[in-house]
């Protein structure tokens, strides 16, 4: 059995409004975001897991923060 595609969601580094650090649908962890990314970077989502922030959960019900950039093999 072979997978086509790597991890959970492709896509592309985008900051909104309020500040959060998203791709797709997809709230991304804000400090390890911070630390590693740019905006713009297109990456791979390995996991996710329930927003547990009641925040921003109505806006991004799924986050994560096991992501690497897509052109990096693992």
């Amino acid at each position: 059995m072979s997978k086509d595609k790597k991890g959970v969601h492709t896509g592309i580094i985008e900051k909104d409004a309020d500040g959060n650090y998203f791709c797709g649908e997809y709230l991304l962890d804000y400090q390890y975001t911070e630390k590693n990314f740019k905006l713009g970077d297109e990456i791979n989502i390995k996991s996710v897991i329930v927003n547990p922030s009641d925040k921003s959960y109505n806006q991004y019900p799924k986050k994560s923060r096991n992501f690497f950039l897509a052109n990096e093999k693992e």
